[in-house]
């Protein structure tokens, strides 16, 4: 699986697991913030509320609208240099900077002019068949979820 299991995440989704492997030397405060979301159980039956062909897959909101999160206060940018291809996790946002919480994406294809504006947390190091597979749609009529996602270490 991974070399670091208190630093990789296993994603179920209706088709298989998808390893994330989390990103502390790039986001420490993100991957705080999805390491203790994840253990409190939060993501598991989360939607992916909006799948864009060709760009990313987001979810993360327990409403399933886009417009929701966690009842944990926003969290401060972390932007790196960390280029957004294929397989990269990142932050979802409003407007400002500061405002991600619990949503996140995971892109399909190079998306580099989200470079330096988005908190990239993780990278798909297994199953991007999985993400691939979700229902298409903003939102899809009938969108993929996540069964559950865990911390590796407690996995």
């Amino acid at each position: 699986m991974a070399d670091d299991p208190e630093n990789t995440l296993v994603m179920t989704l209706d088709s298989g697991d998808v390893v994330i492997r989390l990103r502390p030397d790039l986001a420490p405060g993100h991957v705080a913030r999805i390491k203790e979301l994840a253990r409190e159980g939060f993501y598991d039956g989360v939607v992916f509320h909006r799948v864009i062909p060709g760009f990313m897959a987001q979810g993360g909101d327990p409403t399933g609208t886009g417009m929701g999160g966690s009842e944990k206060p926003n969290l401060k940018a972390e932007f790196s240099r960390e280029p957004h291809v294929r397989g990269v996790c990142s932050m979802a946002r409003s407007q400002n900077p500061n405002s991600a919480n619990s949503q996140f994406f995971i892109c399909f294809d190079d998306a580099s002019f989200l470079d330096n504006q988005y908190t990239v947390w993780g990278e798909v190091v297994s199953g991007m068949e999985h993400v691939d597979a979700l229902p298409k749609g903003e939102p899809p009529r009938a969108p993929g979820k996540i069964t559950s996602m865990k911390v590796q270490a407690e996995a």
